[in-house]
């Protein structure tokens, strides 16, 4: 039997009496996890404690030396107590891995979650107040009422919290810092979360903020709104926002375009902006299709959420389950298997859905392909491409269209064997084509140009770029 006893947030007159003569026992061996806690230092001068600082000094991961104080406790003949900072249940990594190595009895005390609310007012019940520990912070950061970091016990630490909040809250945001509480020297004031690296950090420094819900739960809670109380938004129909969608579906297809091409290099977060600027725009999209849906009972953002996160495990087995995939097509084979057996389909062209046509060829080629009928490679389609060039060259005026379909059709072809997005390809054509236009035209005027004189100008739009 190990006994572990919460040393409570501070001092030894805010143990609990029951705690204390546990502590106190002279026959039981008492270990304590740290001795940098005014209980535990105060302790160690009534008594011999053993302490497990030494495995924190020689290790830099802490989960390693949680597992050592563990393994130190059950080596350990007679009667054990170890006692921890505050309450045994909140935080504690170590009691959690004791757990499932020995027999333990908890003696609970206060945790310095309850003087954090009485220092800031906040009710965690009626707030949902979220506790995280600040050198493990969730990703996605989900900032949905207020949040209680603990653990800020190190400048980078401070830092990192600064960086993380400051990605979805302003600067000016008001912020707790609440350090060594329930003690004589106990601090408690309010910064601006711009000031979170400047802080004075120890081993019982807190932070707590209020902030109005951020990121993905405040984004939510706008759309809910604009759909109460903005006239336009008020009246938008799934049908009315199907224009929306595609705009925006393609604004996202031109900004990948504008990325830099060279995939080897790192990209630097500028050519970042508009992209996600882009999707920002794409998200709000589905974000007021589910609102409209949610209005009708019929399904919410969450349920399209975890439509998706179910799907993404089923369909990959290789990671979820107990399946082998060693590369992309076999991903890919997995994949279609599961789809085939949640949706069986007449044929391998069931399901394609009205796309751009570049697209709409490019997926049923690929469906074409799955099903074996494919060229090897790219070879045999340069061929089939100068083929089809040819019969438009031979083509009368009335069979033209017909044959530059099939002609277009093989270059998707040809695109899909490079591994080259067509619809991509197509954009980013257009978009050079606009950029040398309009340097041609920043020249001078066009018109009354000979066309070997707008060569000229074309070919100096190309050279400058």
């Amino acid at each position: 039997m190990i006994t572990v006893v919460g040393l409570g947030p501070a001092g030894l007159d805010r143990v609990p009496v029951g705690n204390l003569a546990v502590l106190e026992d002279p026959a039981a061996t008492v270990f304590v996890r740290t001795l940098r806690h005014p209980a535990a230092t105060e302790l160690a001068r009534r008594r011999r404690v053993q302490s497990c600082d030494d495995l924190y000094e020689s290790s830099d991961d802490f989960d390693e030396v949680y597992h050592q104080i563990v393994e130190r406790l059950v080596a350990q003949p007679g009667p054990v107590v170890y006692g921890v900072p505050g309450s045994p249940s909140m935080g504690e990594r170590s009691v959690e891995l004791l757990r499932a190595r020995a027999e333990i009895e908890i003696l609970g005390a206060e945790s310095f979650l309850d003087l954090v609310f009485e220092s800031t007012g906040i009710d965690p019940l009626a707030a949902g107040v979220r506790v995280m520990d600040a050198r493990d912070l969730p990703f996605p950061l989900l900032i949905d009422g207020p949040l209680v970091v603990g653990q800020v016990d190190h400048p980078l630490v401070a830092g990192d919290l600064k960086v993380r909040l400051l990605d979805q809250l302003p600067p000016e945001t008001g912020v707790w810092i609440l350090a060594d509480l329930g003690g004589d020297d106990e601090r408690v004031k309010q910064i601006s979360l711009v000031d979170l690296d400047q802080i004075e950090v120890g081993v019982r420094t807190t932070v707590a903020l209020t902030p109005e819900p951020a990121g993905w739960p405040g984004l939510v809670r706008v759309v809910d709104r604009l759909r109460l109380d903005c006239p336009w938004d008020r009246v938008q129909t799934h049908q009315s926002l199907i224009r929306y969608l595609v705009e925006e579906a393609y604004e996202v297809i031109e900004a990948i375009g504008r990325l830099p091409v060279d995939a080897t290099q790192p990209l630097d977060p500028v050519d970042y902006v508009e992209l996600e600027d882009e999707l920002g725009d794409l998200m709000l999209q589905v974000l007021l299709h589910a609102t409209i849906a949610s209005e009708s009972a019929g399904f919410t953002i969450d349920d399209v959420a975890e439509q998706q996160r179910a799907k993404l495990v089923r369909r990959h087995p290789h990671v979820f389950g107990d399946a082998e995939a060693a590369d992309p097509s076999e991903v890919e084979a997995l994949w279609a298997a599961r789809k085939a057996k949640e949706s069986p389909a007449e044929s391998h062209m069931d399901g394609i859905p009205s796309m751009p046509p570049l697209a709409r060829a490019d997926k049923i080629q690929r469906r074409a392909a799955k099903a074996g009928f494919d060229w090897p490679g790219p070879d045999p389609v340069y061929g089939k491409i100068e083929e089809e060039l040819a019969e438009v060259r031979a083509a009368p005026a009335s069979a033209r269209s017909a044959e530059i379909g099939d002609l277009l059709f093989a270059v998707v072809n040809l695109a899909r064997h490079l591994g080259v997005d067509p619809d991509l390809a197509l954009s980013q054509a257009v978009d050079k084509f606009v950029r040398r236009f309009r340097t041609m035209e920043a020249a001078g005027p066009l018109d009354g140009l000979t066309l070997a004189e707008l060569d000229e100008r074309w070919d100096a739009a190309k050279e400058r770029e």
